[in-house]
């Protein structure tokens, strides 16, 4: 008996280590694939501010739609917002049954919004409009920094990343109570994107706001911020709920966010921000910075223009000399234009889109390389490039130190090792290790950190010595099981007490007998979505993990061992994961340790092609390129009305062509722009745009 008990105990630590590293794998799996995402919004956003920062637009229209491609939130005044928001010319129609706001806002006006969302009704546009025009009003009244006491309540209720997960919100409220003059709220940013009720859980957090401004707090973070909202859904989100109105209500919200605190302090002692902080990190100057001037993160724009035509001279290869204005030798530049190239004529429509494409992968790649590199930009600060304070010149130092303040405060992670380092996973802010971290805490006189910006598994994780605390509360994030969600409440001693949950409501109806083989069953669950999510990227880059593949493959025999599948696989995809460990689930076995790599591949797109019916090279390319693609459109869709007139495409265009150097005439481009709409409507919708730039593989 005692033998067979020692073996049940055995068995069963085996079978519990073994569910734990298919949970971690999984979990890499899926933050690997978030955090690549968002370098290529990163990267995206480098290359449209690089073609625009060269740009030299030849007329004032040119110049107009240019400034606002990417700063479209900076385009108007204060007086000009509130004409163009303007709210009371909107009427309520006597139909409408939702909730109906009048100001000062009461309690009961919050209430009657919680129930109307949980029976997903909308708020007419009339009242988002008032609502974010009051919100805003009371924004631009607060300090960068909130400051809040444990001696006016009884405890105060941290809540991490709710990313447009309103159940979950709901879920916090059920649990802990609504926001009252005894019960305070800080909610750490990151309230919208991926999640599809975004804009309710802004309209309650703002109502609350307005209703207690001395209990509720809400600090900024990385995903308030028009230009990353272009890619994670919330723009598409507000437009598909107020089709009429939804480029107003777009620009109201641009405009609070920028006014959102970024910092919150809680009796002196605990600092409560969206990322982390760094080595320059300082509450002194986050406190004095004029926060609205950051309209978005992803780019800073200089006040002085005059400076960069030097910069736009070099780069066209209009300087005659190799020194600078000093007499210093000149760095070494790349030249971005290629040699002209006369267009093909458009009336043969497949060599013309042959040579289009070619020519634009060819251009776009480049562009890429320039904008990868750090010296390319001195004056536009973006995540891949930060220039040095020292050499700037001195009125640029205070915006730049600034711009990089609050660059750390909503990017940056914690990471275990010693020192602060840039942050090349994410593509922006930093990590900085517990040296960091002890120092800030000793400075500034604090007991610990909380901080959100990244999705825990138990939804609240520790690190540096407990002096940093991660807390996120949305549940399910990844996948239903992938994650439970948190808040923390902390009392008078600043001790943290935890509350986790998961607002599935899967889990809540299982039966005994079903919950007892649950966790096996979900880990499977999400385990399956991981690996799909996977085999979708790896699919993706089948042209360039064949390339990866043939380098191993010295004698043409299409096998290449496990090992270098494995190597080949992480030069390609560059996503950090355990090849080796992964690649039971990725490739079948085979008895001398060979893989038929090109067989592996059509096995891939046979997966792909069975969810999708198009040809393999096709779906390759719009797997790479979708998300990518359609944050393109939105940014030449600058009315979000999920059309592109042939205006904005005609200058996008141009835009392109001027840098490419392509001898292209208006006459051309019209002719292009109609034969991208196939419908003959007098717009591009986004299904025409796909099939305008797919960019398929060339034949050798």
């Amino acid at each position: 008996a005692f033998k067979a008990a020692v073996l049940i105990q055995q068995w069963y630590r085996r079978h519990v280590a073994r569910l734990e590293m298919r949970r971690r794998c999984t979990w890499r799996i899926f933050q690997s694939i978030e955090y690549a995402c968002e370098q290529d919004q990163i990267k995206l956003h480098n290359f449209f501010s690089y073609l625009m920062d060269q740009s030299t637009p030849s007329s004032s229209k040119e110049r107009d739609f240019i400034s606002r491609m990417l700063i479209s939130g900076e385009s108007y005044k204060e007086a000009e917002l509130e004409k163009y928001c303007d709210y009371e010319s909107i009427e309520v129609p006597d139909s409408y049954t939702g909730p109906r706001l009048s100001f000062p806002l009461l309690p009961d006006h919050a209430t009657a919004l919680l129930e109307a969302f949980q029976q997903k009704q909308q708020l007419h546009a009339r009242y988002v409009l008032n609502l974010l025009h009051e919100t805003r009003k009371h924004l631009k009244q607060l300090p960068n920094i909130s400051h809040v006491s444990t001696c006016y309540s009884e405890e105060v209720t941290v809540c991490g990343d709710l990313h447009g997960q309103l159940d979950d919100l709901f879920l916090i409220f059920y649990k802990n109570g609504l926001p009252s003059p005894s019960k305070s709220y800080v909610f750490n940013g990151d309230f919208v994107d991926r999640g599809k009720q975004s804009l309710e859980i802004l309209v309650i957090l703002f109502a609350f706001l307005l209703i207690y401004p001395k209990e509720v707090h809400l600090n900024r973070g990385n995903h308030e911020d028009h230009m990353v909202n272009l890619r994670y859904g919330f723009t598409k989100e507000v437009m598909q709920k107020y089709k009429v109105h939804g480029k107003k209500i777009l620009k109201m919200f641009q405009n609070v966010f920028c006014w959102l605190p970024l910092a919150t302090l809680i009796d002196q002692k605990v600092l409560i921000i969206h990322g982390g902080i760094s080595d320059t990190t300082d509450l002194d100057m986050l406190e004095k910075i004029q926060r609205d001037k950051f309209i978005s993160v992803l780019r800073l724009k200089k006040r002085k223009e005059s400076s960069r035509k030097p910069e736009i001279q070099a780069i066209n290869g209009e300087s005659e000399s190799g020194t600078d204005a000093a007499g210093n030798e000149a760095a070494p530049r790349l030249s971005l234009q290629p040699q002209s190239a006369q267009a093909p004529s458009t009336a043969n429509r497949l060599e013309f889109s042959r040579w289009l494409r070619q020519t634009v992968q060819e251009q776009i790649d480049t562009c890429r390389r320039m904008v990868d590199i750090s010296e390319s930009e001195p004056e536009e600060l973006t995540y891949s490039s930060v220039v040095s304070l020292k050499d700037a010149d001195e009125p640029c130092w205070t915006r730049q130190e600034e711009w990089k303040q609050i660059l750390d405060v909503l990017w940056s992670d914690p990471m275990p090792q010693e020192g602060c380092r840039e942050n090349k996973v994410r593509g922006g802010g930093c990590y900085f290790g517990p040296d960091v971290t002890e120092k800030f805490l000793e400075k500034y006189s604090l007991q610990f950190l909380i901080r959100s910006h990244e999705c825990k598994q138990e939804g609240y994780e520790f690190c540096h010595n407990r002096k940093v605390l991660t807390i996120f509360s949305a549940s399910n994030y990844y996948e239903i099981g992938s994650n439970r969600g948190a808040y923390v409440k902390l009392g008078p001693d600043l001790i943290p007490h935890f509350v986790q949950y998961q607002a599935n409501k899967t889990a809540h109806t299982l039966t005994m007998t079903q919950r007892q083989g649950f966790p096996v069953a979900l880990i499977s669950r999400v385990e399956e979505s991981a690996f799909r999510a996977l085999r979708e990227k790896l699919f993706a880059h089948t042209s360039a993990l064949i390339s990866a593949f043939k380098a191993y493959d010295v004698d043409n025999t299409g096998r290449i061992s496990l090992s270098n599948w494995a190597t080949a696989v992480e030069s390609v995809l560059r996503l950090g994961l355990p090849w080796r460990m992964l690649r039971p689930q990725l490739v079948h076995s085979t008895e001398d340790g060979m893989l038929e790599y090109k067989s592996w591949l059509d096995d891939l797109a046979m997966e792909q092609r069975s969810q999708e019916h198009i040809q393999s090279s096709l779906l390759e390319v719009i797997y790479r390129n979708r998300s990518n693609l359609e944050t393109i459109f939105r940014i030449i869709d600058r009315d979000h009305s999920g059309l592109i007139s042939f205006e904005e495409f005609q200058q996008t265009w141009k835009l392109f062509s001027s840098h490419m150097n392509i001898e292209l005439t208006d006459d051309g481009i019209n002719d292009l722009v109609r034969s991208i709409d196939f419908n003959k409507d007098g717009n591009i919708d986004f299904n025409e745009f796909l099939e305008a730039f797919r960019l398929v593989k060339q034949c050798p």
